[in-house]
């Protein structure tokens, strides 16, 4: 991947292995909408990014070189060659061909509290209805970043509310879910940065101390606000899939890249419309 300074842009060339529609509207993030066709803008860590793909060619737009290296080739995990995972992967027929279909899925490095805190949301729950709580959670608790677009609210902030407060996002029976995990992650109870280096089983352990969280939410936090890239989030509809595809075992190649052969698996089903 070639990296471009442009006239107040930052352009990306060469990227063979990132696609934004597969990438930002593939469940793993929330905060993400398509203005046009190829053109998004999303909210991540604070900051308000539009970005968009033309010609081969994915550009950031207003955006600094201090914020491109300090928070977006992070974010979009840009240092890690998923050239090399999808030749791992391909070892597998089925991984193979699941990743010609998802090939430019990267796996985002989101901060592990929105993480944890949008897929406790996410629960029994489709899309667009998580995407509005979170919308509502952040016009109501979190901070003003420009006119009409807000950061999402920290844990400290949660914590502080009552039940009666979150009425307002209209969660459902997750709000007191949502408020647990906000008293022990600002209480220190639960330091979310320190699982990154946690053995996996470890850190699922930490996790599930939460009260309503159970192994898929907290692999959804470990894979896509933890950067373990090992941790296979299970709901019904994959373990179907796995069931159907690998007859209920995971390839041994996909052990280390499990994360994101699971992203792949899902895209590849919901594409061909595998029937499960």
């Amino acid at each position: 991947m070639k990296i471009v300074k442009n006239a107040g842009n930052i352009e990306l060339h060469e990227t063979e292995n990132f696609v934004l529609a597969q990438t930002l509207d593939c469940g793993q993030a929330f905060r993400w909408k398509e203005l046009k066709e190829d053109l998004w803008q999303g909210v991540a860590l604070g900051k308000v990014l539009k970005i968009g793909a033309k010609d081969g060619v994915i550009t950031l737009y207003n955006t600094t070189e201090e914020d491109f290296y300090n928070i977006w080739q992070n974010y979009f995990d840009l240092e890690r060659d998923y050239r090399k995972i999808l030749n791992t992967l391909s070892a597998n027929d089925v991984l193979k061909t699941a990743g010609e279909y998802a090939y430019g899925i990267r796996i985002l490095r989101q901060e592990p509290w929105e993480a944890l805190c949008s897929f406790i949301i996410s629960q029994n729950n489709n899309i667009p209805r998580i995407k509005g709580i979170v919308e509502r959670l952040c016009e109501n608790f979190g901070v003003e970043i420009e006119e009409g677009v807000y950061s999402f609210p920290t844990a400290e902030k949660i914590a502080s509310l009552s039940l009666e407060d979150l009425a307002v996002l209209r969660s459902g029976f997750r709000a007191k879910y949502i408020l647990d995990a906000a008293k022990k992650v600002s209480g220190g109870e639960i330091v979310l940065d320190r699982l990154r280096d946690m053995p996996i089983d470890d850190a699922r352990t930490e996790l599930v101390k939460i009260y309503g969280v159970g192994e898929k939410v907290a692999d959804c936090t470990l894979l896509f606000g933890l950067s373990h890239i090992e941790a296979f989030p299970k709901d019904v509809w994959i373990k179907r899939a796995v069931a159907k595809l690998f007859d209920g075992v995971l390839p041994e190649c996909a052990t280390e890249y499990a994360g994101i052969a699971q992203q792949y698996i899902f895209h590849y089903a919901r594409m061909t419309k595998l029937e499960i």
